[in-house]
C-alpha cells in the first residue's frame, strides 16, 4: 500500500524566478532568486564552483563548495539590497 506525501513532492519544486543550489559538505539545498546571479559576491561563489567542479554537475544541481555559514552570510547581505 503506497502512501502519498504531497508536501514532500512539492517541496522539491522550485518556484519560477528561483533556482536550487547545494552548499557545503552535506550538500544542503537552498532555493534562491535568480537575481542573485547578477551580484558580484554571488558570482564569486559561482567561481568557486567552477574551479572545483568545472561545468559538470552530474547530480543535476549546482553545487557550491563553501561552508553553509559563508553562503548564508552572502545571501543574507544580498537579501538586504
Amino acid at each position: 500500500m503506497a502512501i502519498r506525501l504531497p508536501r514532500i513532492v512539492s517541496a522539491k519544486k522550485v518556484p519560477k524566478g528561483y533556482f536550487a543550489v547545494y552548499v557545503g559538505e552535506n550538500q544542503k539545498r537552498f532555493v534562491i532568486p535568480v537575481s542573485f546571479l547578477n551580484q558580484p559576491s554571488f558570482q564569486d561563489l559561482l567561481g568557486l564552483s567552477e574551479e572545483e567542479f568545472g561545468y559538470s554537475h552530474p547530480s543535476g544541481g549546482l553545487r557550491i563548495p563553501c561552508d553553509e555559514d559563508i553562503f548564508l552570510d552572502v545571501t543574507s547581505r544580498l537579501n538586504r539590497l
